[in-house]
């Protein structure tokens, strides 16, 4: 395991103690640059959620007010997102697969604190998942679906099945099933292991209804959060972050995980790190050439968990340790906050703050996994282990 630098190994309480100013009636906020709620963004799902499984880490850190929080988040996503007509949780009126794997995340990392709302609402996220959400006969999950559970999105994409791998890890965990790792492998397969081989270990990120490659999907809007035109370097690092998670996790885990791994982290560095001026560019064209030179937070963070864990499956390689202290030591002198708090969440190719698509700093979810991943086992999930430590678990589940 590496020896994370000082900074980093102190940063969890840091990054706690930012975000427990999001704490808002029905749920969790977006955050300014101060770690003050930001009317103008309002609390959604997807912050929610995170900041509900970053509380339930804290939790079992053992930092001071956690378990008050966690239950706050079960709370607002109860009250405040579930749709008790027709089951699902509700983001801008619609019930997406992205905010739906971190409903499952939420759930399960507060059931790993103690909470037993937590495993209430893993159970109703499940139950949603399995009928709504995961298509067996494709091996995938379907993106979204109106309020009714009327009609399904046409549109397949790369992020929300990640993130539901990150899901059905925990899930599988939190339940001791193992249908749900499996379901991740065969997400995995599909994505990586058939659409992101044949391409060089380039993520493809969109997808027809019937898995057809979109390559010109948001063309126009190639600086779109959550659905960018292109590939996204940082989910190269993420997937082959949770490629090792998900070896790990299986009992009889095939060799071509490791295998992909590796290449998805090599193609995300070679095509997206700036050599000259550092930092990860947003995306890139089908080329590798950068096409949206920002630099986030997130994908930096993705860096220090992939490059930690690919040095853990390695036996200790050496390129994936200077890819650690390189991408570390990025994050320490460009991202970390020390005046206002956090991480920066964006900056301008030359390394200055920006906000060409974020503004503020809306949650710490990925900055506290990567400060707590490096030390983390890569199984069971991260809350799991947490909870397994001497002197880990939470709250009595009030």
């Amino acid at each position: 395991m590496l020896e994370r630098p000082a900074w980093l190994a102190d940063e969890p309480s840091r990054l706690i103690g930012f975000a427990r100013g999001s704490r808002v009636q029905g749920g969790f906020a977006w955050l300014d640059d101060d770690g003050v709620p930001d009317p103008a963004r309002g609390a959604p799902l997807w912050i929610t959620t995170r900041m509900t499984h970053v509380f339930a880490l804290g939790e079992l850190l053992g930092e001071p007010g956690c378990g008050e929080l966690v239950e706050h988040g079960l709370r607002a996503l109860a009250d405040t997102f579930e749709d008790a007509e027709h089951g699902g949780w509700l983001s801008d009126g619609e019930k997406r697969a992205y905010e739906h794997a971190f409903v499952l995340l939420a759930g399960s990392s507060a059931l790993a604190a103690g909470h037993a709302r937590g495993g209430e609402l893993l159970d109703r996220a499940c139950d949603v998942v399995e009928r709504r959400f995961w298509a067996e006969e494709e091996g995938a999950c379907r993106e979204s679906w109106d309020a009714g559970w009327t009609r399904s999105e046409g549109y397949r994409g790369a992020n929300a099945n990640m993130h539901m791998v990150e899901a059905f890890l925990a899930t599988g965990d939190a339940l001791r099933e193992a249908v749900w790792h499996k379901r991740a492998l065969r997400i995995a397969e599909r994505v990586i292991g058939r659409e992101a081989a044949a391409r060089g270990w380039r993520v493809p990120e969109h997808f027809s209804g019937d898995w057809v490659y979109l390559p010109d999907y948001n063309a126009d809007r190639p600086r779109d959060p959550f659905r960018p035109y292109g590939i996204t370097p940082g989910h190269g690092l993420e997937w082959s972050r949770l490629l090792c998670h998900l070896h790990a996790s299986l009992v009889e885990a095939p060799a071509w995980l490791l295998d992909a791994a590796r290449g998805l982290f090599a193609r995300a560095v070679a095509d997206g790190w700036d050599a000259a001026r550092g930092g990860f560019a947003y995306t890139t064209g089908l080329d590798g050439q950068p096409v949206v030179e920002e630099r986030f937070h997130w994908v930096c963070c993705e860096a220090i968990a992939a490059a930690a864990a690919l040095h853990d499956v390695t036996g200790g390689e050496s390129f994936y340790a200077r890819w650690f202290a390189t991408a570390c030591e990025y994050a320490e002198h460009r991202f970390v906050d020390r005046a206002r708090g956090s991480w920066r969440h964006e900056l301008d190719p030359s390394g200055r703050p920006s906000t060409s698509t974020w503004s503020g700093k809306p949650d710490v979810y990925h900055a506290l996994q990567a400060a707590l991943l490096p030390a983390a086992p890569l199984a069971p999930a991260l809350a799991w282990s947490a909870a397994q430590r001497p002197g880990g678990g939470g709250s009595s589940g009030q």
